[in-house]
């Protein structure tokens, strides 16, 4: 994933990667046979290590905040997700099944969960259908923004922020948790 985030997946060799993985490229070509399997291996890697994140309670907006606040201490992490995400909109991109069912699953996930806080209606009076990639997108945009400007940009508090203006009760919970004022620091 560092090495992906680093290069980009398409300047990524397989040698590079088992180099750094202490690996012969032959031993790392019998756990992913191709580097398609490999850029997979890696998503998936992720996505387990955020659902670990997120595996205290049900998701809920207060769960979200305290994974933005796990992503603002990886940002090696974040910028092989942000780099992959945009890269897999082309058409022959190795991840593109990937992230469209990811995204598709997370958007039925977030409106479960803005379902299981907030009911049929959000505030404002949207459903939870239309709010879910809404928050998708304030999340991931936030993501790009702390990459490329990490001085200007304190994604926690921004995302505490989105998550007022939604007017959700979790903003201030998650100011109580697990990295309690922490979210104003320059990261």
């Amino acid at each position: 994933m560092e090495l992906i985030a680093e290069r980009g997946y398409r300047r990524t060799s397989l040698a590079a990667v088992a180099e750094r993985a202490g690996l012969t490229q032959q031993g790392l070509l019998h756990h992913f046979p191709t580097k398609e399997l490999l850029l997979i291996g890696v998503l998936e890697a992720r996505d387990r290590w955020d659902a670990a994140a997120a595996a205290s309670g049900s998701w809920r907006t207060g769960t979200l905040a305290q994974l933005v606040e796990y992503n603002a201490t990886r940002p090696g992490i974040v910028q092989a997700y942000t780099v992959l995400s945009a890269d897999s909109v082309t058409e022959d991109h190795p991840a593109r099944d990937f992230f469209e069912a990811r995204f598709r699953a997370v958007r039925e996930a977030l409106a479960a969960a803005l379902r299981a806080e907030f009911g049929d209606a959000l505030p404002g009076g949207l459903t939870p259908e239309r709010a879910a990639p809404l928050l998708v997108a304030v999340m991931d945009g936030l993501q790009l923004q702390w990459l490329l400007d990490p001085g200007q940009v304190d994604m926690p508090a921004s995302f505490r922020d989105f998550l007022t203006l939604l007017g959700s009760g979790a903003a201030g919970e998650a100011e109580s948790g697990p990295g309690a004022g922490e979210g104003d620091r320059e990261e």
